[in-house]
This record gives C-alpha cells, sequence and structure tokens, in this order.
C-alpha cells in the first residue's frame, strides 16, 4: 500500500502516481457532426464526445449559432422545441448573448485534460517525518491503475452532471432570490388559457389527467378556482359528447393536497379528506376522480400518488400539474420523479425556490410517466388575494408557514381584538354569550396582539411597522394599502372545539370556538381574500394566551439590534458633542490669550 499526502503542484517534482496520458494518446478520433457540449448536451455520452469534454481546445471551430426564441412562456411542450433550448428548472428559453434578457446562462468552463491528476501527490516514504494526516488515519489508496474503468468512471461522473440552468435558477437555487428582478418584466404574462387551458379542454387529442396542487395550509388561498371550473365544465359536456358517439376526450382531475406535515398530527385523515372534498365542491371542482394527501419534503403519499397518476395516464396521456404561485408543484414532481425506478439521467431537476412565480414556462418532466406519456409542470397561478403577494421577501419569510402549526388561543369578551401582525385584525363586536375562543393558526414568527377594540387606531399609528411586523417600518405599512373592515355573523354549539374559521389568502385564520352567535368584525389591507368557513382544525390550545404583546423571536431580536444601533448613535452624538464643546472651549481660552498679549 502507498500512502500519499496532499503537496502543491509547483513544490513536487515527482512523477505523479497516476497519469491520465492514455486519453491523450488514444486513437479515438470526434465525430464530423459532434457539438461542443456547451451548446446541445449529449443525450448519452460516448468515450468521444467524453475526451472532447475535459479537453482545453475547441471542438469546433465555426460552433452553430444558438437558435434565439422570441419571449414566450410556451416552454418545451412541443416536440419541435429542442430540449436544449429551454431551460430544465423554469421553463423559459436559454440564449447566453444578453444577461439582460430573460432566460440567459453562461456556459460552464471546459475543464483541462488532467485537472484531475494526481500529480501534486508524493509518497510518504520520501518525506523526513510522518504527518499528522496518518497519525489521524487518513491515507489516499492507491488506484488500479486501469485505464479503461478510468475512462468509464469519469463517463458515470458525466452522465450524472446536473443539467445546465439559465442565471435566473441558478440564484434562486443557490443563494434564495432571483438575482435580477426588472429582467422578468421583459416576459408576456402568463396566459394560461391560451398556453394550457385550452388543451385541458380539448375534445380530441391525448387523454388528459389534471393534478390540482393545493397547498394544505392555505387551502382557499391556493386553490385555483377558475382551472377547477374550466375543466369540470368541459368534464361534463365531453361526457355528454362521448356517450352521443362524437369525440370527447373526459379530463380526470385528481386533488393534491401538499404541506401536510405542517398540520397537527392529531388531525383526523377522514375528518380531513370530508373538509377537503367540500371546499373544492364549493370552488368548482364538481368532479374529483381521487383525493391525495402528500408531503414531498417527508416523501407522505408519494408512491400512491405516482401510481394514480401512470394509471389514469395510460400509455399516450398527458398529465398537467396546475396551482397557485408557491404551492409545491415543482418540489412535487421532483419528489415524485425520485420515486420512480428508472433511469436516473432522464429525472428532471426543476428549481424550488420559497419564491412566488418559479417556473416561467411549460416545463416537460422527464422519469416519471412511462411510454410516451408526457407530465408537464405549468407556472404557478397568480392569486392578487393572496397577501403575500404584496410583501417583500423579509416579510415574507415572517409570513411563510414552514414549521407544524401550533394553537394559540385566546378567551376573549365582547369589544376585544386580537391582532395578527400588522396584517390582520378580529374585532369582537356583538355577543350572545359571556366570551367565547379565538386560536390563531399562522406563521410563528409573526407576533400577535390582543387588548380593547377602541385602543385598536393607536395601535396601527404606533405599533404597526414596529413591534407588529410585517409590515416592517412605516414606509411599508403605507404602501400596503388600505386598512379595510369586512363583518362576519357566526355561531356555535360548543365550547371546546372551534366551530368556524375566518380564513385571509395567504397568512392563516381565525378558529373560532362558542355556544351561541357573535358579530365579528374582520380588518386587513384591501383587495386581501378573507373567507368564512367550516373548522379545519376543530381543538384548541391548552395554555390561553395573556393581553398585550406575544412578541415573536424574530421581532425581537429585531427590536433588540435597533435598540442597540440607536444606541449606539445616541453615543456617537453625545461623544461628538463634547469634542465640540472642548473645540469652543480651547478656541475661547485661545482668543482670551491673544487679546491679553495685545
Amino acid at each position: 500500500m502507498i500512502i500519499a499526502r496532499n503537496l502543491s503542484a509547483s513544490k513536487s517534482k515527482l512523477k505523479p502516481l497516476l497519469s491520465l496520458s492514455f486519453l491523450a494518446q488514444s486513437t479515438l478520433t470526434p465525430s464530423k457532426t459532434h457539438n461542443s457540449y456547451c451548446n446541445i448536451y449529449p443525450q448519452y455520452p460516448t468515450k468521444t464526445n467524453f475526451l472532447y469534454f475535459f479537453s482545453s481546445k475547441p471542438t469546433n471551430s465555426n460552433p452553430p449559432k444558438h437558435q434565439i426564441f422570441p419571449f414566450t412562456r410556451d416552454g418545451n411542450f412541443d416536440d419541435a422545441t429542442p430540449p436544449a433550448t429551454v431551460c430544465p428548472g423554469c421553463g423559459v428559453h436559454m440564449q447566453y448573448t444578453n444577461p439582460k434578457h430573460p432566460g440567459f446562462y453562461k456556459e460552464p468552463s471546459v475543464k483541462d485534460l488532467d485537472y484531475k491528476s494526481d500529480a501534486h501527490l508524493v509518497p510518504i516514504s520520501l518525506e523526513s517525518e510522518f504527518p499528522g494526516s496518518l497519525k489521524k488515519g487518513f491515507f489516499v489508496e492507491p488506484d488500479n491503475q486501469n485505464p479503461d474503468l478510468d475512462l468509464a468512471e469519469n463517463e458515470s461522473v458525466l452522465e450524472k452532471r446536473p443539467p445546465v440552468v439559465c442565471a435566473r435558477c441558478h440564484s434562486l437555487r443557490h443563494y434564495g432570490k432571483v438575482k435580477d428582478p426588472t429582467v422578468e418584466n421583459l416576459l408576456p404574462e402568463f396566459d394560461f388559457y391560451h398556453t394550457v387551458g385550452k388543451r385541458l379542454v380539448s375534445s380530441s387529442g391525448a387523454r388528459t389527467v389534471v393534478l390540482l396542487v393545493v397547498d394544505a395550509v392555505d387551502f382557499d388561498g391556493s386553490f385555483p378556482k377558475k382551472v377547477a371550473r374550466l375543466v369540470s365544465d368541459s368534464i361534463e359536456e365531453n361526457f355528454t359528447a362521448w356517450k352521443e358517439g362524437k369525440p370527447g376526450n373526459v379530463a380526470r382531475i385528481l386533488l393534491v393536497v401538499t404541506k401536510i406535515d405542517l398540520l397537527p398530527a392529531s388531525l383526523s385523515p377522514l375528518g380531513f379528506e370530508q373538509w377537503v372534498r367540500r371546499r373544492a365542491k364549493e370552488g368548482g371542482a364538481s368532479v374529483i376522480k381521487k383525493v391525495h394527501f402528500v408531503s414531498s419534503v417527508r416523501n407522505w403519499g408519494l408512491k400512491n400518488l405516482t401510481e394514480d397518476v401512470i394509471e389514469l395516464a395510460g400509455a399516450r396521456g398527458h398529465v398537467w400539474a396546475v396551482g397557485a404561485q408557491n404551492a409545491g408543484k415543482s418540489t412535487l414532481l421532483n419528489a415524485m420523479a425520485k420515486c420512480v425506478n428508472g433511469n436516473v439521467r432522464k429525472v428532471s431537476y426543476l428549481t424550488e425556490a420559497p419564491v412566488p412565480g418559479t417556473t416561467l414556462g411549460i416545463v416537460r418532466v422527464e422519469g416519471v410517466l412511462p411510454g410516451q406519456a408526457k407530465l408537464f409542470d405549468t407556472p404557478g397561478l397568480l392569486n392578487p388575494q393572496q397577501i403575500t403577494t404584496r410583501l417583500n421577501r423579509e416579510e415574507q419569510r415572517l409570513a411563510h408557514i414552514s414549521k407544524v402549526l401550533k394553537p394559540r388561543t385566546y378567551r376573549i369578551k365582547e369589544g376585544h381584538s386580537v391582532h395578527i401582525g400588522g396584517l390582520m385584525r378580529l374585532d369582537i363586536e356583538e355577543l350572545s354569550v359571556d366570551s367565547l375562543y379565538v386560536t390563531v393558526w399562522a406563521s410563528p414568527y409573526l407576533p400577535l396582539h390582543m387588548g380593547k377594540t377602541e385602543n385598536a387606531g393607536t395601535m396601527v399609528e404606533d405599533h404597526f411597522g414596529h413591534q407588529l411586523q410585517p409590515p416592517i417600518g412605516d414606509k411599508r405599512v403605507k404602501e400596503l394599502g388600505k386598512w379595510v373592515r369586512q363583518e362576519f355573523r357566526v355561531s356555535g354549539n360548543r365550547w371546546d372545539s372551534s366551530s368556524v374559521d375566518v380564513a385571509a389568502a395567504g397568512l392563516g385564520w381565525f378558529g373560532i370556538g362558542l355556544k351561541g352567535e357573535a358579530i365579528v368584525g374582520v380588518w386587513t389591507y384591501e383587495g386581501v381574500g378573507v373567507v368564512l368557513r367550516d373548522a379545519l382544525i376543530p381543538y384548541r390550545a391548552q395554555n390561553f394566551e395573556v393581553t398585550g404583546f406575544t412578541v415573536s423571536k424574530i421581532v425581537s431580536k429585531a427590536d433588540q439590534a435597533l435598540n442597540k444601533s440607536l444606541s449606539q448613535s445616541e453615543k456617537k452624538r453625545k461623544q461628538s458633542n463634547q469634542e465640540v464643546a472642548a473645540s469652543a472651549e480651547l478656541l475661547v481660552s485661545a482668543v482670551h490669550e491673544d487679546a491679553n498679549s495685545c
């Protein structure tokens, strides 16, 4: 066994233990039709294009120019569109000429032939003492000295290399934010009916399966009502035509509720399914083939969902994943692809990020459906009634539900109010009983406040943007719009559980439990969707919250940082004033000395 350690290549004068010189001496020659991998990646790398992948010289002195596509959001639905011209992460057409236009990407740098050479390794036996790496048990085993195995191994590495994505997807994947938001303004508005809708309701063509993807913790805010009604109406029309002997492609709807790992574990699955079916029917989905509850991060329910999708799609069907922005479509499809046993290289790498509107165009997802069946990811549908659409990135992080929901319960009398940050307020205006129970289901990072309704006006002026965040800062309070009121009449017949929910799209909900009737006023920003519904989670917290602020850790740290900054500024100001006063005293004394000398 030969033991070695790392040394800089400049200091090493010994021959490398391993050499890839046999690659340079290979008699393999490139195909005349071979294109640089930077332009169009080979579907199955061979030894020929493998050598050129590691070559420092260009494979073609006159490489073909990239085809420039117009700014569309059709993605690669059409088979005539070359897969390499569309970003596999978001579906935008790729280009490398203008970084200020959508779809820009940089070609990967070409590696030298010996970039993985072991020339920097030398035998330890030639050293004066044993290094620390050997004492700790680290050593390098000698390779098998088999060139064919080395080549096969490197080809395997090349095959596993993830596809190149646009600069926007790269920034989202590695930094969690869009690199240049102004670039997205150049894209046309996504016309769902023109791009996707007319294919979902077509009476001819391939069998259609629609995955309605809905967020479990924001069901009403993320449920695609227009799509549900559109597909449900087409099912009735096409089914009638099919019975009359006419062409009738009857679409199948699978309702997929994601992020169920964020719901309390004690929630009854049967009761939850009945609740989901009622809300979906009220939202326009009159015909649902099946309901699936999944968690993409914990792999819950993915196997059953994938099996049902494969069965319904058949050999040539088209499956469309449709849902609101940030409902978890791309994460779901990536998780489904990992569940399917098949060629790993065909697994797609859709971009996942907690940023609304991650997917820009239609993306064909490979490696999930067998045969000629196709699976498509579509851009998230914008719901302007979701409050998160008007929040900035820092505010979205506070409002985004990323942990298991936990109840925060108040026992409230008439004339009192509860705030969720600076985004929503519930007023108990009239009450037929002595008190009721209000349970807040929202992000744990949102601070709460309970107090008298008569003081609610001063809360907006004095505490919004500070103790009650989001919004963050006084400026953002004005930018979010007008603060408006909606009125609801609620009733219940039990004290120990919530009877109804008052939910705000993109934020969370108030669960109200009472044995009687009440009139409540709900305040939020104009245009935010607020609905009254049956209680999703009936139970409440065991320990009740108290009057005043329930400050989250994030806001507390922000206040501490702000107070520290103000304290330091005040200290610097006092020090500066002292220095000015001392300078003034010296100047006065100097003037007196000059006067006396005269």
